[in-house]
């Protein structure tokens, strides 16, 4: 239209071999993107709209419509955290709990040694946090060699950014030698270790684990914190192999957690600290996904790879904290 304007349906179809149906169809999707108008002057005409016009209206239009949805997200998020809050304040003044609070990183480890002496059967564990600190392999490393030697069933799922952290991997190393099973995957949803399905100690406080932990208990509780680590180690990887990558996307599964990250609205420093990597690449890869998919904003880069069915399965790192 812009090089032959004299030519109507019938000449534009014949010229470029198309059928007179596909070629109403196309002036009927640029009539939608503003690109063309019905001509005032000529009955049944159309008229080329200057796209400098057209278009940034159109993206104003959908920039005010993710704007939009970005605040119902963020209202949606202050309902839900003010219904936990009034959850937990209920909870709290129960008579009868099954949480009990443990204070400072000292009475976390006392704790685990305690449970862990008398665990008997089955060990489930999230590692978060990428490279395990010295000081957290050091303490460890007695418990999980007297559980191992016992003959104590022990899995665990740690993030696969260890494989930067060499200490880590020769933990783990040492730690799959002794008889542990261990995967990872590119995000984990809290940390925690599961205890004869019984019982398991989770942080207080996600964004700090030496604040504390709570020690929880209750069958429905415990079930729920088992399924959740079924569902995750089941797609989980053997830690050592190769890392993945999706067929029709060809991104890694650390880009894939990313991506389910940013349509959630995390910001950079919370992508680093689920993924286990430091804030100057979770904002490189976010950099790299913003240009693969053309987006503007990183809410804008989930919306499109939602769009495009690039989060599925990508869900399946859930992201409660």
């Amino acid at each position: 239209m812009l090089t032959r304007p004299q030519l109507g349906i019938a000449g534009l179809a014949e010229h470029l071999g198309w059928s007179t149906d596909q070629v109403r169809g196309a002036l009927d999707e640029l009539a939608k993107l503003s690109l063309v108008r019905q001509s005032d002057q000529q009955p049944g005409g159309l008229l080329l709209v200057n796209p400098e016009v057209s278009l940034v209206s159109l993206l104003a239009r959908q920039e005010a419509e993710l704007t939009q949805r970005q605040r119902e997200i963020t209202s949606g998020r202050l309902a839900i955290s003010e219904i936990v809050a009034e959850y937990a304040d209920a909870v709290h003044h129960q008579r009868r709990l099954d949480v009990e609070e443990l204070t400072g990183i000292d009475m976390v480890r006392v704790r685990l040694e305690e449970l862990a002496h008398s665990c008997t059967s089955e060990i489930m564990e999230f590692a978060t946090g990428g490279g395990q600190s010295a000081a957290s392999r050091e303490a460890s490393r007695p418990i999980d060699r007297g559980l191992l030697e016992r003959g104590v069933h022990m899995r665990c799922v740690y993030l696969e950014s260890v494989s930067n952290h060499p200490q880590t991997v020769s933990y783990l190393g040492w730690l799959s030698g002794l008889g542990c099973r261990v995967r990872v995957v590119p995000a984990l949803p809290l940390r925690m270790v599961v205890f004869d399905r019984q019982s398991a100690i989770v942080p207080s406080n996600p964004d700090n684990t030496a604040v504390g932990a709570l020690l929880l208990r209750g069958s429905g509780l415990i079930s729920a914190l088992c399924a959740l680590f079924e569902h995750i180690w089941e797609d989980a990887p053997p830690f050592g192999s190769a890392p993945q990558r999706d067929d029709s996307t060809g991104l890694s599964s650390q880009a894939r957690a990313v991506l389910s990250l940013l349509a959630q609205g995390h910001t950079d420093d919370v992508v680093a600290r689920k993924l286990g990597i430091s804030v100057r690449t979770s904002r490189r890869i976010t950099a790299d996904l913003m240009a693969l998919l053309g987006a503007r904003s990183r809410f804008q880069a989930g919306v499109i790879a939602g769009e495009r069915g690039w989060l599925q399965g990508a869900q399946d790192s859930p992201s409660p904290n």
